[in-house]
Parts: structure tokens; C-alpha cells; sequence
């Protein structure tokens, strides 16, 4: 999406404005923010305004927001577009679990639309949680037009009477995105097409607040292979992660680029300025693009032997891996146990390899002990998943907690992620090398051993997940 607005504006004379979308407080650290400036900035890819360039429209951190949009809900309040609801999630969940009975659309039942301002203000007044929720008509269609696809009608019934502000104050996705695009002045709002059934709740937030709504696109959604949809589990889908494995930004950039969109003249290898002055949204192909990762290594190595020259590569390497950042990450583990300088090499090579290679036997025989292996790797994944601080303390805490949670000893829960990040079963600490390798890389290897050793199914996948949940994390 970033991609092709920015195509955009460099074609139109536009101009690119970066918001912080997340909304929940526990996601919002510096960390992830961090990661969304250097992604977008390695693949060069830059903003008119936003949090780190400043500009007219800020604050661009939409949890930096809440007092913008408890002015805009309290509008919707006054004017009837939106009620208090008090219901508590064991009756929401018997209300759908109802509805999917009776094969009808799961949405809200309007239980708590009628409740008079009084009741509403005692409730409030007596501390019990609730939400706002917006009005949807009963009956009648929503009509919007799509630049790609044309003019699209969703019958109310279908559309759910949308959260729009959670019981601790924050608003959704759908209150602060169309707020802030109109706001920010924003004239096209380029999203994924899974989005196209909340299109009719932003269309009705729009006549509530009586505002033009920006031109609409819904972009194809990127598929594996198989044509599932992308996910992390059958392919790495962090930006960063690409440039850790040493993929060059301009190859990564290309192949995006192509993703559901292709040059007027069908050239598979061009630019990021080439792509801008050639760019054209309606070219956009609404069949679902497969990201293919061999295809994506082949157009890097076509830019690696085209496009570089020896000295340009020898500097790609420098700047990728072989740099003092990371040496001086990799010498504290070593320096004690190196006798001449060319230990180094066999002994680092898994924290500068993209992939490492694993062996189902390493982790113990078929049974089991394989069984047992896969998921106390399953269960670190998850855990590390959920991992925010990617230091190496934090880490050591949090997997030590979790070894103390399964009932087993930390030796015994690292053993099997010792082989599946360095390929071996002794290595530098686990906790060090996941602080070296850093968290895209480590679950993405923690993703390859499960695989090699044949995968989780999804009754035993169920089965873990259930495990998982009692140890309380």
C-alpha cells in the first residue's frame, strides 16, 4: 500500500503523509514504531509529513489522538449517529454463537441502541465498562464507488454496528482512520481489499460528520504460492527481515512494484524513480499476485550482477553485515573462545547466514521425542511472538519463564532452539544470538526447523495452542 501512494504522488504531484495507525497502547512502543521508520526507509521510501518530519496535521501517532476523537464521537453522540453499549462479552458471544446457529450475518443485535440518556448516564456513573458503538440503517443498500472496481453495493443488513471507541477510551481502526483522513486533507485512501466490507461503515461516518469521503481502492491482496493468503507462517512477511537475509532494496522495491501492477512497456527489472514517473493506478491487476520468493531471489540476483559494480558490492557487504555494528556484537560472544582470528568464521557463520540448515534428526528421534522438540519450539515461538524488548536480558527472562511454566529447565527448553538457529546443537547463548539475529530472523528460523521436522497439524496445532494457554501467558 505504502508502495503504490507513493507512486502515486510522485505521477499526481501528491503528497505522502505517514500516521502511526495502531491504536492499542500495549503495540505502540518505540520499538515498533522504529521498525515502520527504518522498513519504509531502507526500501527508500519517504513522507511529506509524519511523525519524525513534522508538518500541519500532527500529531501523526493516532494513540497521541485520543482527545481529537473523543471531540469527533461526541458529536456522533449528540446527534443520535452513535450509542453507549454496556453489553458484557459473555452475552456478545451468545448472541453470535446464536446467530451462526441459525446461519444468519454475526453482527450487533442493538440491544443497548434504545437506552434512554438518563440510564446511560447512570450506568456511566456507577463504573460500568462499556464501548460506543455506531447506528446503522435497517434497511436499504450502501452504494461506493471503487477506482478499480467500480461501483459496489453492500445491503445494510450485512454491515455490523462498528465499535467505534473500546471501553479504555481508545478509538478503533475505523473512527480514527476516517477522522484523521479528513483532517490530514487526505484525497485517496489506497487499502487492502479485505477492507471492502467496512467501506460502508466509513461511507456512513462520512454523511454523519458530513464530509466528502476520499476516492476509494481496494488493492488485491498478496497470496502464497498455493494462493493462500500471505502470512507470516508460510513466508516472512517483515520488510526488515528481507534485509537481514541480504536482499538488495532496489530488487525488494521491484519486486513489489510488480506485485498486481506491471511497466506500460512489460519490463521486469526497473527503478523506484522509473516505477514513479510510469506509475498509473488503473493498471493495477485485481488478480491475486503471488509473492514468490525464489522469483524475488532470481530479480535479486539479475540486480546484483547488472546494476553493481565489484566496489559497489564490496560496499553492500560491508554496510549489510560485515560492519563494526555488528562485529561488535558477535566478538563479546567469541573473544573466549577463539585461538586464531579465522575461529571466527565457522563459529559466527549462522548469525551472518540468511537460512541455516536443519536436520528433522537433530532433534531427536521420530516420536516423542520429536513431537516434544517441535513444541517447546512452537511454544518459544509463540512466546517470542508476543516478545516487545528484544534485548538480550528480556529475553533470557521471558524464555526462562516460559521453561519455568512447562516444568522444565532452561538447558532443556534451549536445546532444540540451539539447532534450529545455528543449525547445530552447541552455539553461542540462545539469548545472545536472538539479540544478534534480532526477532524477524529468529522466528523465522524458529518457523523453518518446525517445518523441517514435518509441521504441526491443525488438530495438533489446536492441541498446543490449548497446552499453551494454561501455562498462562
Amino acid at each position: 500500500m505504502s508502495l503504490f501512494s507513493w507512486g502515486c504522488r510522485g505521477r499526481h504531484g501528491g503528497q505522502c503523509v505517514l500516521r502511526i495507525g495502531v491504536t492499542g497502547q500495549a503495540c505502540s512502543t518505540a520499538a515498533s514504531k522504529e521498525a515502520i521508520f527504518d522498513a519504509l526507509g531502507w526500501l527508500g521510501l519517504d513522507w511529506d509529513e509524519g511523525p519524525n518530519v513534522g508538518g500541519a496535521h500532527g500529531p501523526y501517532r493516532q494513540s497521541e489522538r485520543k482527545a481529537i476523537y473523543a471531540t469527533h464521537v461526541e458529536s456522533l453522540l449528540q446527534k443520535q449517529h452513535a450509542f453507549h453499549c454496556f453489553c458484557s462479552k459473555e452475552r456478545l458471544d451468545a448472541v453470535r454463537s446464536e446467530q451462526q446457529a441459525n446461519k444468519q450475518t454475526t453482527r450487533y443485535d442493538g440491544h443497548c441502541s434504545a437506552l434512554s440518556t438518563d440510564e446511560v448516564a447512570l450506568r456511566i456513573a456507577a463504573g460500568e465498562t462499556h464501548v460506543i458503538r455506531m447506528r446503522v440503517p435497517e434497511e436499504g443498500d450502501c452504494t461506493f464507488t471503487d477506482r478499480l472496481r467500480g461501483e459496489i453495493s453492500i445491503p445494510y443488513a450485512q454491515i455490523d454496528m462498528q465499535v467505534l471507541v473500546k471501553a479504555d477510551g481508545m478509538p478503533t481502526y475505523h473512527l480514527a482512520n476516517v477522522v484523521d483522513d479528513h483532517l490530514m486533507q487526505i484525497s485517496h485512501v489506497l487499502r487492502g481489499e479485505e477492507w471492502i466490507n467496512s467501506a460502508p461503515k466509513h461511507q456512513l461516518l462520512y454523511q454523519y460528520f458530513d464530509w466528502p469521503m476520499p476516492q476509494l481502492c481496494h488493492l488485491p491482496l498478496l497470496r502464497n504460492p498455493d494462493k493462500s493468503k500471505l502470512s507470516k507462517r508460510k513466508n516472512p512477511t517483515s520488510i526488515l527481515y528481507y534485509q537481514r537475509m541480504g536482499y538488495l532494496a532496489e530488487a525488494v522495491v521491484n519486486y513489489l512494484a510488480r506485485m498486481g501492477w506491471s511497466m506500460p512497456d512489460e519490463q521486469e527489472k526497473f527503478t523506484l524513480s522509473e516505477m514513479q514517473q510510469a506509475f498509473d493506478i488503473s493498471r493495477v491487476s485485481l488478480g491475486g499476485p503471488v509473492f514468490d520468493v525464489e522469483k524475488l531471489k532470481w530479480l535479486n540476483g539479475l540486480w546484483i550482477r547488472e546494476s553493481l559494480s565489484s566496489d559497489d558490492l564490496i560496499q553492500r557487504l560491508q554496510e549489510w553485515a560485515l560492519n563494526r555494528e555488528m562485529l561488535e556484537k558477535i566478538v563479546p560472544q567469541a573473544q573466549g573462545r577463539i585461538d586464531v582470528l579465522s575461529d571466527l568464521i565457522p563459529q559466527a557463520a549462522y548469525l551472518l547466514s540468511g537460512e541455516v540448515p536443519v536436520a528433522p534428526d537433530a532433534f531427536g528421534q521420530e516420536g516423542d521425542d520429536r513431537d516434544a522438540a517441535v513444541a517447546q519450539m512452537q511454544f518459544a515461538l509463540w512466546r517470542l511472538e508476543a516478545q516487545q524488548d528484544w534485548c538480550r536480558d528480556a529475553l533470557f527472562t521471558a524464555l526462562k519463564a516460559l521453561a519455568e511454566a512447562m516444568g522444565i529447565k532452561p538447558k532443556a527448553l534451549f536445546a532444540p532452539l540451539f539447532v534450529a538457529l545455528s543449525g547445530q546443537s552447541v552455539a553461542y547463548s540462545i539469548p545472545d544470538s536472538m539479540a544478534i539475529l534480532g526477532p524477524d530472523m529468529t522466528r523465522a528460523r524458529l518457523r523453518h526447523a518446525i517445518d523441517a521436522c514435518g509441521g504441526v497439524s491443525k488438530k495438533a496445532l489446536k492441541r498446543l495452542e490449548k497446552e499453551y494457554a494454561a501455562l498462562g501467558f
